[in-house]
């Protein structure tokens, strides 16, 4: 069995940068999809009565949901560098928050984990900006 790499075959490591670019990009997707469910957990494990949990369960992941499409998407409506970053923290760091005070901390500290190490590979990748648009 033959192995080519990527270098031996002349692109220079292009093509394992862009596998490697698009894998953590999906990762980063379904990491946000985990935040806004993460968030809606927490809100219904909230101490109070069953429609205050509903709605608190639909109104945070709608909120950061809402947030997030105008401040820290690819596509964002409004660009600014401060509130594409705190909008990453609140949502993110929201979604830890609210695993942790729900009763599911080894949930929480894995989300915040791979959050970490995933924002840190796309930072490297040049892929973590608030001027990125797609």
């Amino acid at each position: 069995m033959c192995r080519v790499s990527a270098v031996a075959a002349g692109d220079g490591g292009t093509s394992v940068r862009k596998a490697m670019t698009g894998a953590n990009l999906a990762l980063r997707f379904l990491l946000e999809i985990c935040a806004l469910v993460a968030l809606g957990i927490g809100g219904y494990r909230v101490d109070a009565p069953l429609a205050v949990r509903v709605l608190l369960a639909v109104a945070l992941p709608l909120a950061a949901a809402l947030l997030w499409g105008r401040y820290a998407s690819p596509r964002a409506t409004v660009k600014s560098p401060p509130a594409w970053y705190l909008t990453q923290l609140l949502v993110f760091g929201g979604a830890v928050a609210a695993l942790a005070l729900g009763g599911y901390p080894a949930w929480a500290t894995m989300l915040g984990a791979v959050t970490v190490v995933n924002t840190a590979i796309l930072r490297v990748l040049g892929e973590w900006h608030p001027s990125i648009t797609r």
